[in-house]
């Protein structure tokens, strides 16, 4: 399956920064699908802050494991 990058955007907004999606499915979400997942993580990484991530978990939009896989992709020094 291709991804769409136009869909890879809007998923990561859903996620980190308005919590109306989630990767999998839980908290009555059906999740994106899994080949999404990296290139929203990477995207993610790539264009929002710190802080935005941060609050990504911390509200629970997502889970520690994504957490620190979206992290692990941050580019040095930002």
């Amino acid at each position: 399956m291709s991804v769409n990058n136009t869909l890879v955007r809007i998923y990561a907004r859903n996620i980190y920064l308005y919590g109306t999606e989630r990767f999998t499915a839980r908290d009555g979400f059906n999740g994106i699908p899994e080949a999404y997942h990296g290139p929203v993580k990477a995207n993610a990484a790539s264009t929002f802050t710190r802080p935005q991530i941060d609050n990504a978990f911390a509200y629970g939009y997502i889970n520690q494991t994504e957490y620190d896989e979206t992290a692990a992709l941050i580019p040095t020094g930002a």
